[in-house]
């Protein structure tokens, strides 16, 4: 049992590095697909941009980042837990 406590330990890890390193490469992703099809950056905080604009860019970064947080901790219980 302790054995199988360690396992899920480095899962854990294993998974909240992998979803880290996912959401930066996501939020890359993201910028990159909303400056192709607006011509500029998503909005920031800076921004004036609109209302509109911000939560369309907020709804499209955090499913994105949602996303990414499942498959990292997921596909890292599946590798660690699984051997």
């Amino acid at each position: 049992m302790a054995n199988r406590l360690t396992q899920s330990a480095k899962s854990n890890l294993v998974g909240t590095v992998l979803a880290l390193i996912g959401a930066v490469l996501a939020q890359k992703a993201v910028s990159f697909v909303w400056k192709s099809a607006s011509g500029h950056q998503p909005p920031d905080s800076e921004s004036d941009a609109g209302l509109g604009e911000v939560a369309a860019a907020a709804i499209v970064t955090g499913a994105m980042m949602a996303l990414v947080r499942v498959l990292a901790v997921r596909g890292a219980r599946r590798a660690i837990l699984d051997d």
